[in-house]
């Protein structure tokens, strides 16, 4: 296991990678990764058809993108609220996020939005104790960080 600090104790002057995985989604049968396609990671761990929820018309027999930030969001908010706890010496075993992914429409502009509800599931956890670990964590997981503050993106058309 990596040595990760929850402290903030690193003062270099730019972003510095811990780990990088590449994700290409293609084809599909609208043409477009949003609804159907392929995903599939640079190490081949994850290989997935991509499919529209039926909710927006699609068959619903598949992963969509939302369900994969879900997974991803409560994954590593569920990681950062362990380690949280490992070191206030609490045993995190029956820690569960839940992660709630809603798409739609952005009223301030009319394209489209993302909105994301947590519920941590921490049974026999007095509440008191848990609100600064849970404010610890929401400060620590970069998903909850790039919810809060966004995420510096580049685009750039390959040659």
């Amino acid at each position: 296991m990596p040595n990760l600090s929850t402290d903030k104790d690193f003062d270099g002057e730019s972003f510095v990678p811990i780990y990088t995985t590449t994700v290409t989604v293609s084809g599909g049968v609208a043409s477009h990764g949003r609804a159907s396609g392929r995903a599939r990671s640079d190490d081949g761990v994850l290989d997935i058809n991509l499919r529209m929820p039926a909710e927006l018309g699609g068959d619903g027999r598949g992963t969509n993108p939302e369900q994969l930030f879900a997974a991803g969001f409560a994954a590593c908010f569920h990681g950062a609220l362990s380690l949280v706890a490992r070191q206030a010496t609490l045993d995190p075993a029956a820690i569960s996020v839940e992660a709630t992914v809603a798409f739609g429409r952005d009223p301030d502009d009319g394209g489209y939005l993302l909105r994301v509800d947590l519920v941590v599931r921490w049974p026999g956890i007095d509440p008191e104790i848990a609100a600064p670990l849970l404010d610890k964590t929401n400060s620590l997981c970069p998903y909850a960080k790039m919810a809060w503050q966004g995420t510096p993106t580049t685009i750039t058309l390959a040659p």
